[in-house]
């Protein structure tokens, strides 16, 4: 069982995929039989990638097309839907997968920020607005999967910039949903992906070898489509450390800080330090 919009010979359309979750996504389509376009900003990582994709899927260099693309950049954005279509003349699935992180604290690195949202958030807006519509008129079962991540939802301290492009992402993955189920005949789905604590390239720049409690990849892509085919709009990734009772526990605990009256981000208050971990245990 899968999603409708995975068949052999529909077309996949994945940006952010040179290397971790995309890549691992293309690989997963392409031993499906899928058509794949490949984007990312670094041609010669694409390139590469594409190549390892190739191998895999069925009809050799056409089943595989990567474009260099600045997903920051809607001429980009909507020259990739273009090359897409006149290359598959259809796309069936939509990964806006492309993301990075470095952007800072609410009160500093302006720069980063800036970097941060165009490719984070500006980038699912520009593939949201660019694709869905044409894929909503082609009458025929599609899927758009925004990645998102758990520091959307909880927010800790740390990299402020990067939780609020993620957050973003899950209201605006929310709000589409909501659009495409009341829009009459429409065929088209839209789901949020939250990995766990995923080894990729991101993670890789500080921690060369992956640590034990990091999944692959390849096994979140594996989690993803299991939920799919299950209909899940939320796909809430467990990794080796943290099972999905204990990513509830925390969203509710975050999401109660309003409801209490708690200072934002108690989890991480000294003051809260003794009261969340009996939360936690109960």
């Amino acid at each position: 069982m899968t999603h409708p919009a995975f068949q052999k010979d529909r077309a996949a359309v994945i940006t952010g995929a040179a290397n971790g979750i995309g890549l691992a996504a293309a690989k997963k389509y392409a031993s499906l039989g899928m058509k794949v376009c490949m984007a990312d900003l670094d041609e010669e990582t694409l390139n590469a990638a594409a190549e390892e994709v190739r191998a895999i899927a069925k009809d050799g260099h056409i089943a595989v097309l990567p474009v260099a693309t600045d997903v920051s950049d809607l001429g980009q954005i909507q020259q990739l839907k273009e090359m897409a279509y006149e290359t598959f003349g259809e796309v069936a699935v939509l990964m806006n997968n492309a993301g990075r992180g470095g952007g800072g604290a609410a009160h500093e690195n302006y720069d980063g920020w800036q970097k941060v949202l165009n490719t984070n958030l500006w980038g699912v807006i520009n593939g949201v607005q660019t694709f869905v519509p044409d894929m909503i008129a082609q009458n025929t079962p599609c899927t758009v999967i925004n990645t998102g991540s758990k520091q959307g939802i909880t927010t800790p301290p740390g990299d402020t910039a990067y939780n609020v492009s993620k957050a973003g992402i899950k209201v605006l993955t929310e709000g589409l949903q909501h659009s495409l189920r009341n829009t009459e005949g429409c065929k088209v789905t839209a789901h949020l992906l939250v990995p766990g604590f995923t080894f990729t390239a991101m993670i890789r720049r500080f921690v060369p070898e992956k640590p034990p409690g990091a999944w692959d990849a390849e096994q979140v892509v594996d989690f993803m489509m299991e939920r799919l085919a299950d209909g899940d709009f939320y796909i809430i990734c467990p990794d080796n450390d943290v099972d999905r009772e204990t990513d509830n526990k925390r969203m509710l605990w975050a999401a109660q800080d309003i409801i209490e009256n708690r200072p934002p981000l108690s989890r991480w208050h000294d003051d809260y330090k003794e009261a969340f971990e009996a939360f936690m245990k109960e």
